[in-house]
C-alpha cells in the first residue's frame, strides 16, 4: 500500500490544522443527519450513526453540539439529504472522485461542474473511474500511551487487513465488507479509533512535477471547500517535494 499512509497522514494533519473547523463539523453533522434519517437517533442500534458519533468525538466536536445535531436530524421537518458522486479528471490526467451530501441536486451538479471547468478539469460519466479506486475501511489509531508492538497484535487480532505506522498513529486498512467486523473487533479490544471511514483508495498513484501537481491540488482544494462536498479522492502521488511546495 505504498503511499496510502502518506495520504492518510496528510488528510489527518490537514484536519488537525484546518482553521475552518466549522466546515469539518458541518460535514460530520450531515453524516449524522443521513444516519438518523436512515436508522433512528440511537447509536446503539444504528451502526452508521455510531460511526458518525465516533468521528465527531475524534474531531473534538462539543458534546452539546453533537446532541443538538442528533435531535435536529430526528425532527421530521429537517430536509433529507441525497448522496451524490462525481467522477472526472483534473489537469494532467489525474483522476478525481467526489462524494457529496446535498438537499439540492441541481445546485450541487452545477457547482461541481463549474469548479472542474474553471480549474482545468473535466467531469466524466459515473462509473468511468471506479476501477481506479478501491473502497476500504480506514481507521486511525493513536499510539500514545500504548506499546506499539502489543497494539499492532491487537489490531491484527481485530481483523486488520494491512497496517502502516508513523510516529503518532497506526493507519489500519480493511476490506470494505470487513469494515463492521473491524469496528466490533476494536470495541471488544477496548481500542477507540480517532477516525473510522470508508475511503476510496487509489490502486495506483501518478507522480507529477511540482508545478503540475500544484494545479491539481488547487482544483482538489476548491472542490473540498464546496459546502455540499463530503470527500474528495484522487490518485496524485503526494511526494515530499509537492507537500513542501503546498505548505
Amino acid at each position: 500500500m505504498s503511499g496510502h499512509n502518506k495520504w492518510s497522514t496528510i488528510k489527518r494533519k490537514k484536519g488537525a490544522l484546518d482553521a475552518k473547523r466549522s466546515k469539518v463539523f458541518s460535514k460530520i453533522i450531515k453524516d449524522i443527519t443521513v444516519a438518523v434519517k436512515e436508522g433512528g437517533p440511537d447509536p446503539e442500534s444504528n451502526a452508521r450513526l455510531r460511526l458518525a458519533v465516533q468521528n465527531a468525538k475524534g474531531a473534538n466536536m462539543p458534546k452539546d453540539t453533537l446532541q443538538r445535531a442528533i435531535s435536529k436530524a430526528n425532527d421530521k421537518g429537517t430536509a433529507s439529504l441525497q448522496e451524490v458522486t462525481f467522477e472526472g479528471y483534473a489537469p494532467h490526467g489525474i483522476a478525481i472522485f467526489v462524494e457529496c451530501l446535498t438537499d439540492n441536486n441541481n445546485r450541487t451538479v452545477a457547482s461541481v461542474r463549474s469548479l472542474f471547468t474553471k480549474y482545468g478539469g473535466n467531469l466524466g460519466n459515473n462509473g468511468s473511474l471506479s476501477f481506479l479506486f478501491e473502497r476500504k475501511g480506514v481507521f486511525q489509531i493513536k499510539i500514545e500511551g500504548r506499546d506499539p508492538e502489543e497494539l499492532e497484535m491487537q489490531l491484527i487480532d481485530a481483523g486488520a487487513d494491512d497496517i502502516e505506522q508513523d510516529e503518532e498513529y497506526f493507519t489500519v486498512y480493511t476490506k470494505m465488507e470487513d469494515f463492521s467486523n473491524m469496528q466490533k473487533g476494536l470495541e471488544a479490544a477496548g481500542i477507540e479509533a480517532e477516525s473510522a471511514e470508508l475511503q476510496r483508495i487509489p490502486n495506483d498513484t501518478v507522480t507529477l512535477p511540482v508545478e503540475q501537481g500544484l494545479k491539481v491540488l488547487k482544483l482538489v482544494n476548491m472542490i473540498e471547500d464546496d459546502d455540499d462536498v463530503q470527500n474528495v479522492y484522487h490518485n496524485l502521488e503526494m511526494t515530499e517535494e509537492l507537500l513542501n511546495a503546498e505548505e
